[in-house]
């Protein structure tokens, strides 16, 4: 396994399960994927939301992207750690708000001011299937 297997199933499952934690309460929603790359994992949350705020006090999040295979056999994730840092420069902030422009027509208005891009640059990623199910310590573990 190496750092492009872990984009490439990122790229290939945008959808996927973001944790954070608020106080002692772990939250976790549905999430999706702006992009991944060699400097990332990009996420573009809106700034009114709950995520962004929690982020914004432990940037500490785990991110768990499944391919939702039909058969069991093929089941597979990847667990993703780290920290979220922002980005507020106006390059990214533009195209964050381009990628998630779609969202105006459906609450009404322009998101642009919304927009919250972030990426997790650093970590450990590890994939999982159910034939390691009984060895989850033995699970090869990549640092990026």
């Amino acid at each position: 396994m190496d750092f492009q297997d872990c984009i490439q199933f990122a790229t290939e499952n945008p959808i996927c399960y973001l944790a954070t934690a608020e106080g002692d309460q772990p939250r976790v929603r549905t999430f999706l994927l702006w992009y991944a790359d060699e400097s990332g994992f990009y996420f573009v949350p809106m700034h009114t939301k709950e995520v962004t705020k929690q982020l914004q006090q432990n940037p500490k999040v785990e991110v768990c992207f499944y391919n939702n295979a039909g058969d069991p056999a093929d089941w597979k994730q990847m667990r993703l750690m780290g920290e979220a840092e922002f980005l507020e420069d106006e390059e990214t902030l533009e195209k964050a708000y381009q990628n998630r422009s779609f969202l105006d027509d459906l609450v009404g208005f322009s998101v642009k001011p919304l927009v919250r891009p972030c990426r997790i640059s650093t970590g450990e990623a590890h994939f999982w299937t159910l034939a390691d199910n009984f060895k989850e310590s033995e699970i090869e573990r990549l640092k990026f």
